[in-house]
């Protein structure tokens, strides 16, 4: 009888449809011409619509179905028909799963005996590799289907699959354990109990990869080190997948219409706000107030079970994104599209080199770090685009169900023209930015000159904190007046800073608040500095995401996390919207120094290059690990390439393609 329904969490929501058609042996002998076998509901775990079982075979394959579920509670559903009624193997598993409400634990291998093909939809299983389910699939399932033995085939598929999750990686580890043993005979104790530590802490965070995210009481079972780890890690893929489905959900609405993308919107919002949640919790670990063994470990589990549901709310919209973005539905438009993008880009390209270097002559290296590159690194973005755009045109050249790199290579190239456009505009606004500084600066000096002015009046009654905030205030104030011209941004900050200190400690010497006038007018230069902070780091980090770690992200999610709490608090408590607003500025400032540092590091971690692939991977247009298609059309891409990110979570792009005829 059917296994009873189970609805585990799966650790990877790692999408698995093999679809691949091997050639395989004709028929002996001629077979009769059978009804066509359209998609079905699936009513129990196995079903032999092509009469192919014997009773005592049909009971065997169900055997090792419920075998299967029994040791690792996923579901196998087996199906022979005789054919797929005309429709792409993928396609037919594909609607039936659907028709069966298939979830995260169930597999699908449906065999049509007469068309000699094979198909097995559903979501890769926690422990079983991709090698493993090749050999799996080559070894053992195609060669029983080849020989007609078709119960052989559904049993080879549930007990290997069954085999692999009860056996992955115990012997790496056991052989890692015999290799530290021989080390530390040839090395000494002491190289062996620190390579053992270290090799402790990897298998440490190789099992909090592997754990359910949501799990509480797993999670809170390892040690301190793996859980900050983790969340480091963790904190990383989210943002990633987060601002990769920003820039999809973006292109599909401008395609497609806000209605249309409502229910990706809703998702995205909602990631992005248990995104913002973990940061704060790993801002909250990293500050200057320490807290205990135990809160650090709560929070610790708190924050990697939000980004776990953040990545299933995008990864459960995957299908129907994908579904509304089929790129091969008008894949010649869309590459007609980014060429004429990627002329007006190239066009773009003089003036913003033009304008950089007459920035640079103009302005300290300090002022423009941020985009000192930006042109450089727009070249390499176009260089990339236009790559992918060959690479597109030639996919649709290749047969019908061969055409799938195209979608790869528009979805790499739309984003790489949309990180040149966002580097070319931070360079053309460059100028703008100063000069809103520079404007503005001979103002908040005069203001500062004032408030110094009530301070020294006020001397007797201020006590320390006001003697502290004027003497803060004049330092200020000289270092802003000799760098006005030079460095207006910095001494435009700077001198808004100091004058919030001081005007804090006026008001508590005073007993007064500020006019709301007064105040008004510093919030909003405040607001006007902390935006252009922000604005810059994020896109300095949007642009090089590929070598940016957890750090510089944190202080961009808390820098915005203020900034909102500012533009929310502005009209109702101005007071502590000023404080928020200080606050993401100096935030903002900190995640650009964190991801320039992470970017240098991760150069320096790279052989030399200078490709236009080397600047995408640092964009983090191309991503390392299992791909949902790869800008060569391949049919078959290995686990350690590189391919384009897409909307979902930072699993969802685990989607291979296998399969067969036999």
């Amino acid at each position: 009888m059917p296994l009873p329904l189970s609805h585990g969490h799966a650790r990877w929501t790692v999408r698995l449809a093999i679809t691949v058609l091997l050639t395989g042996t004709a028929l002996v002998g001629a077979t009769a011409v059978a009804a066509a076998e359209p998609p079905l509901r699936m009513d129990t775990y196995v079903e032999d619509r092509a009469d192919a079982l014997g009773a005592d075979q049909l009971a065997r394959v169900r055997t090792s179905v419920d075998q299967f579920y029994a040791d690792q509670q996923v579901r196998l559903w087996v199906v022979y028909v005789r054919d797929f009624e005309g429709l792409p193997p993928e396609t037919w598993t594909g609607r039936t799963a659907s028709m069966s409400g298939f979830g995260a634990h169930d597999l699908l291998l449906a065999v049509a005996t007469e068309d000699r093909s094979y198909s097995i939809e559903g979501q890769l299983p926690r422990g079983v590799s991709d090698s493993e389910l090749d050999n799996l699939l080559t070894r053992r399932v195609e060669p029983a289907l080849r020989d007609g033995r078709w119960a052989d085939a559904g049993i080879a598929a549930a007990d290997g699959l069954d085999s692999a999750m009860r056996g992955g990686g115990v012997s790496g580890r056991l052989l890692l354990i015999i290799g530290l043993v021989i080390a530390s005979v040839v090395g000494g104790l002491m190289l062996y109990s620190r390579k053992r530590r270290r090799d402790r802490a990897k298998a440490e965070l190789a099992t909090a990869r592997q754990l359910d995210p949501e799990n509480a009481t797993a999670l809170a079972a390892l040690p301190l080190a793996a859980l900050h780890a983790r969340s480091r890690e963790v904190l990383v893929e989210i943002d990633n997948a987060v601002r990769t489905s920003h820039e999809e959900l973006e292109l599909a609405t401008g395609e497609f219409g806000a209605t249309a993308t409502t229910p990706f919107t809703v998702a995205l919002d909602r990631a992005k706000a248990a995104a913002a949640k973990a940061f704060s919790i790993r801002q909250r670990l990293d500050d200057e107030i320490p807290e205990t063994l135990e809160e650090q470990r709560s929070l610790l589990v708190d924050l990697i079970g939000t980004v776990g549901r953040a990545d299933r709310e995008l990864d459960a919209q995957v299908a129907e994104f994908d579904a509304l973005r089929n790129l091969l539905i008008n894949a010649p438009d869309r590459l007609d599209g980014l060429t004429r993008d990627l002329i007006d880009l190239t066009g773009r390209v003089p003036a913003s080199e033009a304008e950089l270097t007459r920035l640079t002559a103009a302005q300290p290296a300090s002022v423009l770090a941020p985009i000192h590159d930006n042109v450089a690194m727009a070249h390499e973005r176009i260089a990339f685009a236009e790559q992918n755009i060959d690479a597109g045109r030639s996919a649709l050249t290749r047969p019908v169900g061969e055409q799938g790199g195209a979608v790869a290579a528009i979805r790499a190239a739309e984003s790489a023209i949309g990180q040149a456009r966002t580097l070319l505009d931070a360079v053309d606004n460059a100028a703008i930015t100063i000069q809103q500084s520079r404007d503005g600066l001979p103002a908040v000096l005069d203001e500062l000159r004032r408030d110094i002015a009530s301070a020294t009046e006020l001397s007797a009654f201020g006590g320390t904190e006001l003697a502290a905030a004027t003497a803060a205030a004049r330092a200020a104030l000289d270092k802003a007046t000799a760098t006005a011209d030079t460095d207006p941004l910095t001494a435009f900050h700077d001198s808004i800073t100091a004058d919030g200190d001081l005007d804090r400690a006026l008001a508590a010497a005073t007993d007064r608040k500020l006019a709301a006038e007064d105040l008004r007018r510093r919030l909003d230069r405040a607001l006007s500095d902390a935006r252009s902070r922000v604005g810059a780091a994020a896109d300095y980090i949007t642009t090089r995401r590929g070598g940016i770690d957890a750090e510089a992200r944190t202080r961009l999610s808390e820098a915005q996390r203020h900034l909102d709490d500012a533009q929310r608090l502005s009209a109702s408590d101005p007071t502590r919207a000023l404080t928020h607003a200080h606050a993401a500025a100096d935030l903002g400032g900190r995640a650009v120094r964190a991801a320039q540092a992470s970017v240098r590091a991760w150069e320096r971690s790279q052989a030399p290059s200078g490709s236009a692939q080397a600047g995408a991977v640092l964009g983090g247009i191309l991503i390392e690990g299992m791909l949902r298609g790869a800008t060569t059309g391949s049919r078959r891409s290995g686990s350690g390439g590189w391919g384009a990110g897409s909307y979902g979570g930072s699993t969802g792009s685990r989607r291979i393609s296998r399969g067969g005829r036999f």
